[in-house]
């Protein structure tokens, strides 16, 4: 059952229960809303890296921090197309693309934003962006090239935020997921643990996400990865216990939802992987890189993917199940059109 009501009791309650408890009820859940040998493949490319105003601790992408991230303006559209190409031909079903902007902006650089997202949905991908900040009005502008979803993460706890960034607020995070799902919008939204939080900073963070009128479609469970030059450069990440532990939470709240396990992977074994999958991840990043950080390789997931016996999802499964609208999928893709 989806409920938009959470308490902090129950959720504490969930969280903090026997591990192998909270692994089989998460995995039950699972199995009552998906096929549990199916994982979603995503691919992320940075199409504008570096010189962020923001500041936020663990982004090697901030102008502020001295990291080893070289400034890159928007690439071509030609080179965008390839990775998306690339992206579909190693299995990936759904293309994000990420801009280290503070927030979008109604200008040339946007326009050839929505460029790219018309020509990434021309190949029947589901098109994600990550832009930072954005309107009512460039949301719809967006849905209108046809961007399938929206990636805005809250971070963290709404106690614990101001500990992790100073320049923009809890609620403008929430007003631009506000937004996007006024767009009618996918959204997407999660966080990032092994920052510093405690596990009660966890639960209010996936509070949040699951009190929202609307579970985000989406939701990314981040492993600090600590990148040196930023604040958190010798944080301690969380254990592969304490993710699972995340993800296993966030199903149980979030039934619907795609749980993606994202960043911090490549410090993960075949085994802890399984257990996030066992645990209720249904989604993952494809690609040596996310963004600037490692990520493994496409010819390692196709090893645990064969071991696991797991197939790769297709595009816009969820669309269909769930009443998300979509736009211009090609018909060779056997799917309705929706204008």
């Amino acid at each position: 059952m989806v409920r938009n009501n959470w308490t902090r009791e129950e959720v504490e309650k969930i969280y903090n229960q026997p591990f192998l408890d909270l692994v089989y009820q998460a995995a039950t859940v699972h199995r009552e809303n998906f096929d549990p040998n199916e994982v979603q493949i995503s691919t992320l490319l940075s199409i504008k890296t570096g010189g962020c105003p923001e500041d936020c601790s663990y982004c090697s992408q901030a102008a502020r921090y001295h990291t080893n991230v070289k400034v890159q303006k928007l690439l071509p559209y030609e080179e965008v197309i390839q990775a998306a190409n690339r992206a579909k031909d190693s299995g990936s079903s759904r293309f994000c693309m990420g801009a280290a902007w503070r927030e979008v902006r109604d200008n040339k650089d946007f326009d050839r934003v929505l460029d790219m997202v018309k020509g990434v949905n021309s190949l029947g991908m589901e098109v994600c962006c990550t832009l930072g900040m954005l309107s009512e009005e460039q949301a719809q502008k967006l849905k209108d090239a046809g961007l399938y979803a929206y990636n805005h993460n809250i971070d963290t706890s709404e106690e614990y935020y101001d500990d992790v960034i100073s320049t923009r607020t809890y609620d403008d995070r929430l007003e631009t997921l506000g937004n996007v799902r006024k767009a009618k919008l996918s959204v997407c939204s999660g966080g990032i643990i092994g920052m510093g939080e405690s596990a009660g900073d966890r639960i209010g963070m996936l509070l949040t996400l699951a009190n929202l009128p609307e579970h985000p479609e989406s939701v990314p469970v981040n492993n600090l990865v600590p990148v040196e030059g930023t604040p958190f450069e010798n944080q301690k990440t969380a254990s592969v216990w304490d993710l699972v532990r995340v993800i296993a939470t966030a199903r149980i709240m979030m039934p619907k939802s795609a749980v993606r396990l994202s960043a911090g992977r490549l410090e993960l074994n075949y085994e802890g992987q399984a257990f996030c999958f066992m645990a209720g991840a249904n989604s993952i990043f494809s690609g040596d890189v996310l963004l600037t950080t490692p990520n493994p390789d496409t010819k390692s997931d196709a090893e645990l993917f064969q071991i696991l016996s797991i197939k790769p999802k297709e595009a816009f499964k969820d669309a269909r199940k769930t009443g998300i609208e979509f736009n211009q999928i090609p018909s060779a893709q056997g799917l309705e059109h929706k204008h």
